[in-house]
């Protein structure tokens, strides 16, 4: 992140969940000209008191600042807030830290550049605590020019990368990366299930699955590396063991009484693989099963 503080900027925060107070929190702290709006007007009371501005309507907020971050519920709800307010957007860059999926994100940017303002979509790697520290990092895409002018500020709320044009980009890696996340969760449950069949507490094998991870997760590279250059020869753990390993681990998975259901699927593409004679390549092919 960057360590030096970027002159004061007029900002709109639109949207104080947890995630859009410590936005605002973080940018008071850096001298900007803070201007709040959220439906529950009591949740900018603090913040008012940190010296923000509370407007009175999402409108208001926007004809008061340069730049307009928001963040509420969904793009629906941005969509919907935004729509009434068209006519104060002329001249502004709106940068959208909301959660959500690719089209809508372009959508959005349609509607936002129709009334004269500059879009850019945010996904947001972070929980509130960490915001304006080097642990949280943000992926942006849209108006490159619009997140050159205020990237400065925008890395003092996390590190900052630009990820594309399309205005969807940033929300594709947002699916891709919790794909990622919610897959290892699965692998956790997975875990603490078939340990917890032979008494074994969740803490203590979580421990060990840590440490693990943190061993095993080294072969990513080298997966990614395979994929894009389309090369999959191995000399070492190849499709055809992988397929046995994982039909050991289901069999004894169910010996334990313990359901097999977040696993299978991945065997089953491992068996589609080796079925089309490539169970002697690399176990990075198995994305081939799902293009």
């Amino acid at each position: 992140m960057n360590a030096t503080t970027p002159e004061p900027t007029s900002v709109a925060v639109i949207g104080l969940g947890n995630l859009g107070r410590a936005l605002a929190r973080t940018l008071l702290d850096q001298g900007h000209e803070v201007t709040v709006w959220n439906r529950s007007q009591d949740k900018a009371d603090d913040l008012v008191a940190r010296g923000a501005t509370r407007a009175a309507t999402p409108a208001d907020a926007i004809r008061a600042s340069d730049l307009v971050l928001i963040c509420v519920l969904d793009y629906t709800t941005v969509r919907d807030l935004l729509t009434p307010a068209a006519g104060a957007l002329a001249g502004r860059v709106v940068v959208n830290v909301t959660s959500g999926t690719p089209e809508p994100a372009r959508e959005l940017a349609a509607q936002v550049t129709g009334g004269g303002a500059a879009y850019v979509d945010g996904a947001v790697y972070a929980i509130p605590q960490t915001i304006g520290t080097p642990a949280a990092f943000v992926l942006y895409s849209g108006d490159e020019e619009a997140f050159a002018r205020y990237r400065t500020l925008l890395e003092t709320l996390g590190t900052a990368e630009f990820v594309g044009a399309d205005a969807g980009l940033a929300a594709v890696h947002d699916v891709a990366l919790l794909s990622g996340m919610y897959g290892m969760f699965a692998g956790f449950f997975q875990t603490v299930a078939v340990s917890g069949s032979a008494g074994i507490e969740a803490v203590r094998v979580t421990e060990l699955l840590v440490r693990w991870l943190k061993e095993a997760i080294a072969a990513l590279p080298a997966f990614a590396a395979e994929i894009d250059a389309g090369d999959y020869r191995t000399q070492t753990s190849n499709l055809d063991i992988n397929a046995v390993g994982l039909a050991n681990i289901l069999d004894a998975t169910r010996a334990q009484g313990v359901g097999v259901e977040l696993l299978a699927p991945l065997h089953a593409l491992f068996e589609q693989q080796v079925a089309a004679g490539h169970g002697a390549e690399s176990l990075a092919r198995t994305i081939e099963s799902l293009r």
